[in-house]
């Protein structure tokens, strides 16, 4: 209030000086409205708010409480000048004044911002702040660059655009580049993180950007906008662009077929696949989504969000969170019953290969059992359509995760094709999915979070990718194209080395991998060896010549089969070996039912084991 007070006084003052070309010395009748300004303004300023604000913080909304403030208080001070007109007080000191008034406030206000901020960073920090250049020049672009104008972690440095109207000019008090300058950009301003911020709609022009920087030790960042909200952030390449590969848009009328307005139940409903399923079926607006899930926090966590959407943008439809096993044929023809389900999506799995090569007995009578339970139920109640959730693995596999996934398939091809069975059966088979439990890309950030190393079980191993999101899609639609019996098989693309994601992942981190600690470079790759039941290469396919479908990522295959008889004596003779825990027979057994069956490591008993395990190698459970 008192540097209002001073700066009212000399706004007063100069207003007088510019009216008579010289400097004002008052006197009589011309203090009038030295006082008279504060008088006016202090009661207006304080209505506004004025003082109530922070000023490091000060923004263009402040600023607007600045010119209504004066805005008001102009009237005011003109009115009084014309109403009581007293000699020698020119009329114009009414314009002049309040006009140099403004501009003193709101100058105040933006030095105590800028004044304040810099006094909050450490000056020692200041030397280490990230050099930031930002990719575009829209809309997104704009809300991050304001959004990091008060962090003290980024200096900015400028904007990459192609638009020839804003190239070589100034955008926020940054400079616009264009694209053809980045690389040189890159080195001659020894920029250290570069963020894209394209928006929607423009994969390509982002990838363009990520090939044209590699070899340069810069970090690749992104923009994304916070859900519900329009503020920019930085984080992290989506996985999309690790893998490089495009994506086709979903078939609307296949994701709404067998949900839309229907009952729909997902198994394993709190699982990385099982969750991205429910956020994908919700989104098609089914009467009912029901929600199964044997792990209590998994399944709270997923109805909470679920329930968030539902109250925001899916009014109408009802959300069912059920606790229960799909091991448990009691519990099962219970919730059947009551919610008469249209289409079930089972993705209840152990799918870690490591522990379920350590528990085999819970890995086969969860996956294979558990499965065909879940099946004659559906099948008893009449459900329409039983949509499994599969893996590659299944396919001539090495480990018990694997065997114990075909036998699953083998289960539901068997229903399939028994008599007086309405409901259609299909399976769904696919490779890993990338930022799924025990996936490799959140692994590989933490190690170089912690610049490595990073570990690799190894340098040949070869995996098929593709994003939850992507995989749920084409599960919901390949189901939908189901007549019963169906083995569908999707289009991963071209297998990609887990090496080369490694060594992907950490230039775009901005460092230079290295094979061997004595080797040049940041971080280090690190073989670590193959794990129990690990193959080199997984397949897709049993057979040959898949047949095509309506959608380009998805096939069909025909495969061989067993009779429902013949498999309802193989779960007797699995009971059995489960009764005695012998391994050995479950072996046997696996080796009998599953084509292309080749263990390649010893199978055991966790209980029975020392307990010597490689953390490193464990945790990388996906590769």
């Amino acid at each position: 209030m008192l540097l209002d007070i001073a700066l009212g006084v000399l706004a007063t003052w100069l207003a007088f000086s510019q009216r008579i070309d010289g400097l004002h010395v008052p006197k009589g009748n011309e203090w009038i409205p030295y006082w008279l300004g504060p008088m006016l303004a202090l009661p207006i300023f304080i209505h506004f708010g004025l003082y109530r604000a922070i000023f490091r913080y000060t923004d263009l909304a402040a600023l607007k409480q600045i010119m209504k403030a004066i805005g008001v208080y102009a009237g005011g001070y003109t009115a009084w000048l014309l109403l009581f007109h007293v000699n020698p007080l020119p009329r114009s000191l009414g314009v002049l004044q309040p006009l140099i008034l403004v501009a003193f406030v709101t100058g105040s206000r933006m030095f105590a911002r800028f004044w304040l901020l810099s006094a909050r960073v450490d000056p020692r920090l200041r030397l280490l702040r990230r050099r930031l250049l930002i990719v575009g020049a829209g809309d997104e672009a704009i809300r991050l660059s304001e959004a990091l104008k008060t962090s003290p972690e980024y200096l900015q440095l400028g904007f990459v655009d192609d638009d020839p109207q804003l190239v070589g000019r100034n955008m926020l008090g940054h400079r616009v580049f264009s694209g053809e300058q980045l690389r040189d950009v890159i080195v001659n301003y020894e920029v250290s993180d570069l963020v894209i911020a394209l928006g929607a709609g423009s994969d390509g022009k982002r990838k363009q950007i990520i090939e044209h920087c590699q070899g340069l030790p810069v970090h690749i960042q992104t923009a994304g906008l916070t859900l519900g909200d329009q503020h920019a952030s930085i984080r992290e390449l989506d996985i999309d662009d690790l893998l490089g590969r495009g994506h086709v848009p979903p078939d609307v009328e296949l994701l709404n077929r067998k949900n839309h307005g229907k009952v729909v139940v997902v198994t394993g409903a709190g699982g990385s696949i099982g969750s991205e399923l429910c956020r994908q079926v919700l989104a098609t607006r089914p009467s009912r989504l029901v929600l199964l899930e044997n792990n209590e926090f998994a399944l709270y966590s997923i109805h909470h969000e679920l329930e968030q959407r539902v109250n925001s943008f899916y009014r109408g439809v009802e959300l069912s969170p059920i606790l229960g096993d799909v091991r448990d044929a009691n519990r099962l023809r219970e919730v059947f019953a009551v919610v008469k389900p249209d289409t079930v999506y089972h993705a209840a799995a152990y799918k870690h290969v490591p522990l379920v090569e350590l528990n085999p007995f819970e890995g086969v009578r969860n996956n294979f059992l558990g499965t065909r339970i879940t099946a004659q139920v559906a099948a008893e109640t009449g459900v329409a359509d039983f949509v499994l959730i599969s893996t590659d693995k299944a396919v001539r596999p090495t480990n018990i995760m694997g065997a114990s996934k075909r036998l699953a398939e083998l289960a539901l091809q068997a229903l399939a094709a028994k008599p007086g069975v309405h409901t259609r059966f299909c399976m769904v088979r696919f490779g890993n999915v990338l930022g799924s439990s025990g996936s490799v890309v959140p692994l590989f950030r933490q190690q170089i979070a912690k610049l490595g190393p990073v570990t690799i079980t190894h340098p040949e191993v070869t995996r098929y990718f593709m994003t939850i999101p992507e995989a749920a899609q084409l599960v919901i639609q390949a189901g939908a194209m189901a007549q019963g019996g169906e083995v569908f098989v999707l289009n991963m693309g071209e297998p990609i080395r887990i090496l080369d994601l490694a060594i992907r992942m950490i230039k775009l981190a901005g460092y230079t991998p290295k094979m061997s600690a004595s080797a040049d470079g940041d971080i280090e790759i690190r073989v670590t060896g193959l794990r129990p039941g690990e193959k080199l290469y997984e397949e897709l396919l049993i057979g040959h010549n898949p047949q095509p479908t309506d959608h380009p990522k998805i096939m069909k295959a025909h495969e061989v089969h067993l009779p429902d008889e013949a498999v309802e004596q193989e779960v007797a003779a699995f009971q059995q070996i489960m009764n005695n825990r012998d391994v050995p027979a479950l072996k046997q057994l696996l080796l009998r039912l599953v084509d292309g069956y080749q263990p390649e490591a010893d199978t055991h008993n966790a209980l029975l084991q020392n307990g010597q395990k490689s953390s490193e190698n464990d945790a990388q459970i996906e590769q």
